[in-house]
């Protein structure tokens, strides 16, 4: 009978052990996810001040087209939350490829403004951040990959579910970037 006891002891004992460590193991892969998105969030908060110190370089080459920028930039501020969510992240990265590609556009407009260091500057310091922002976004998809797999695969998904942990979604690739031009 001792011995019996000693074993249902024990196996509960281990059952115990190892629902702790998928717990462990969840809680991790969460809290890799959730930093990624907030290190995009980061790299486009950069890129909104860089965008916004560019419109002001630009006001002094084409008042009218700097001041509409302005104007966009003032109706449609970033979403900017402590805990962005992956649809927010999306949504921002809309609105900054936008105001990147008027920026563009105005530059081609004013030969004298594409000359500017300060605008050369700028121009490098948004391609950077658009980069550390691809970056990091491919970082955030591959933490909610394997963030999703520790949810969905047997036996760990029964913890999963029990503790509430359920999938991520994953950060919508750009379509105007997939789609192959025609010809």
């Amino acid at each position: 009978m001792t011995l019996t006891i000693i074993i249902v002891v024990a196996v509960v004992a281990i059952l115990f052990m190892w629902g702790v460590g998928v717990q462990n193991k969840l809680v991790k892969s969460d809290e890799f996810c959730k930093n990624s998105l907030k290190q995009i969030n980061v790299q486009q908060i950069s890129r909104f001040d860089a965008i916004k110190s560019l419109v002001k370089l630009a006001r002094e080459y084409a008042q009218v087209e700097a001041d509409n920028l302005s104007k966009v930039i003032a109706s449609r501020q970033m979403t900017v939350s402590a805990n962005p969510s992956a649809k927010e992240v999306d949504g921002n990265e809309a609105f900054l490829t936008q105001m990147s590609s008027k920026l563009f556009a105005l530059a081609e407009q004013y030969p004298d403004l594409k000359a500017n260091t300060n605008y050369n500057q700028a121009m490098s310091s948004i391609k950077e951040y658009e980069e550390n922002v691809r970056l990091s976004r491919m970082t955030f998809n591959d933490s909610v990959t394997r963030y999703n797999n520790n949810v969905r695969m047997f036996p760990a998904s029964l913890i999963a579910g029990m503790l509430g942990f359920s999938q991520r979604e994953y950060l919508e690739e750009d379509k105007s970037r997939t789609e192959f031009p025609e010809i």
